[in-house]
């Protein structure tokens, strides 16, 4: 067990260590690529990005969460889901190019045909390094990704930031992502030993079909439902509207990254280990529940307090509409935590069918939120988005409660301080937003932040925070973890 538990929490430093670097190194490009670029540029490929998310799912067929999760994965499993996903990228790929006409005329926006079929090459690369992942992703080694990741991440940037700079616009970011892709997987194949050989197996497939299946449908009706509200906005709106819409979802993905979604990224693998042992199956997923709110609840609410001196500083006043935005996203993702978690635990137990069926009635309730609330501008939207969440997580925690005994009643007692202290920051930081309202935005951030950091750990400190406690635990095994990982 202590075995585990290491090889988790290094898993986990190292995670964290991807996410927040990786995040770091694209957002800096992003900063000097939103003061080159207009906000229409990021809006058309913000356009984009449903179509190009959705060809990723295919490609993925639900059979990476299916090796994940089958513990007698074998060479020819591996070998077989390889090939599969290699016809299935060069389908996609031609796919794309074949509907980039109709992407352009649905946007209304010419630019779109060239941009959709050169981008669609990120899928066809995207379908060489599956394997590569899935297999250090069981084995929890996430070094070996940082590692690849942040080294494509800095490559791509740079090179996008030099193009932006010389007058290539909108195919800088273009450039961006299909660099991003392409190092990240040559640094895979480099850094990990797995060879495909000559070998398929159609009953390979077919006994992770039914898992795999249910996945692929569950992370469809995801992808298409978590990016409707960006593909309306860029219908009905303006390219504009939803460049502003992006960045401010952009920086919230970036905390979300670093927290909630590296726990869950680890916990996965390292529970699905243990998923017959109910008592420690629990506890696993209890400390995840308290520990990701302990960091994610202080981000967002810090987030909801500075938006507006945060986008001053990192992307100039043209981007100030962003502010609002960042600040109701933030609230949605007071609950993103608790949602990833939830259903992580349906993935460890192997029911993809419950993951299927509450994927879409939280679907429907985002249909509902946008037809209801467009009319009203895409605030009205975002606020009824919060309300969408609020569904999705009574639903995900009605699950945990009958298939490991965690009910909602019991993670919210959990979580109640973490909040509260959260409050209190938050609170802190305001007041001192309001006492420099005349000070410049980067003296305002600086001060918020210091202030709200300072306040957050110093409440945890008189209140005897066993979650801070621990954190601190982890930063001083910090160093021997790294080097044991």
């Amino acid at each position: 067990m202590e075995k585990l538990r290491e090889k988790t929490l290094t898993g986990f430093i190292w995670n964290v260590l991807e996410r927040v670097g990786y995040q770091v190194i694209t957002f800096i490009p992003t900063i000097l690529l939103a003061r080159l670029l207009a906000p229409e540029q990021f809006g058309l490929i913000g356009m984009l990005a449903i179509f190009m998310l959705l060809a990723n799912t295919f490609l993925d067929s639900g059979f990476g969460v299916a090796l994940i999760q089958k513990r007698d994965a074998t060479y020819v499993d591996e070998c077989s889901i390889f090939y599969f996903n290699l016809v299935i990228g060069i389908f996609l790929t031609l796919a794309l190019c074949l509907a980039a006409p109709l992407i352009a005329a649905f946007y209304n926006q010419p630019e779109l045909t060239n941009l959709t079929r050169v981008m669609s090459l990120r899928i066809l690369i995207n379908s060489f390094n599956l394997i590569q992942t899935v297999r250090l992703t069981r084995s929890l080694d996430f070094k070996t990704q940082v590692k690849a990741k942040l080294l494509a991440a800095f490559s791509a940037g740079l090179i996008a930031v030099v193009l932006a700079y010389f007058g290539f616009g909108v195919w800088s970011l273009v450039a961006e992502n299909i660099l991003d892709g392409l190092i990240s997987t040559v640094a895979l194949w480099i850094v990990c030993d797995w060879r495909p050989r000559l070998v398929f197996s159609l009953q390979s497939l077919k006994g992770m079909f039914n898992f795999g299946s249910r996945m692929l449908t569950s992370s469809l009706v995801t992808v298409v439902f978590d990016n409707l509200y960006q593909m309306f906005i860029g219908k009905v709106f303006s390219a504009a509207a939803l460049g502003y819409y992006t960045r401010a979802n952009t920086v919230r993905q970036v905390a979300m990254d670093s927290t909630s979604n590296a726990i869950g990224r680890v916990m996965f693998p390292a529970l699905a280990s243990v998923k017959d042992e109910p008592e420690r199956l629990q506890r696993g997923y209890r400390k995840s529940v308290m520990l990701s709110t302990f960091v994610n609840f202080p981000i967002m609410i810090g987030l909801i307090v500075v938006a507006r001196p945060l986008i001053l500083v990192l992307f100039s006043a043209k981007w100030l509409t962003s502010a609002t935005f960042l600040q109701l996203l933030s609230v949605t993702g007071l609950l993103s935590p608790l949602q990833v978690i939830n259903l992580d635990v349906l993935k460890v137990k192997g029911r993809s069918d419950l993951f299927l069926k509450i994927s879409l009635i939280n679907r429907v309730a985002i249909i509902a939120n946008i037809f209801i609330t467009y009319r009203w501008g895409i605030n009205a939207m975002l606020i009824g988005q919060i309300g969408v969440a609020l569904i999705a997580y009574f639903l995900n925690s009605y699950y945990s409660e009958r298939l490991i005994g965690y009910s909602m009643k019991s993670q919210v007692k959990d979580v109640l301080p973490s909040f509260f202290y959260s409050c209190l920051m938050g609170g802190g930081a305001a007041l001192v937003g309001l006492l420099l309202r005349e000070a410049n935005s980067f003296v305002t951030l600086f001060a918020q932040t210091g202030a709200g950091v300072i306040l957050y750990l110093l409440i945890g400190y008189l209140t005897k925070s066993e979650l801070l406690a621990e954190t601190f635990d982890i930063i001083k095994k910090l160093p021997n973890l790294l080097v044991k990982g």
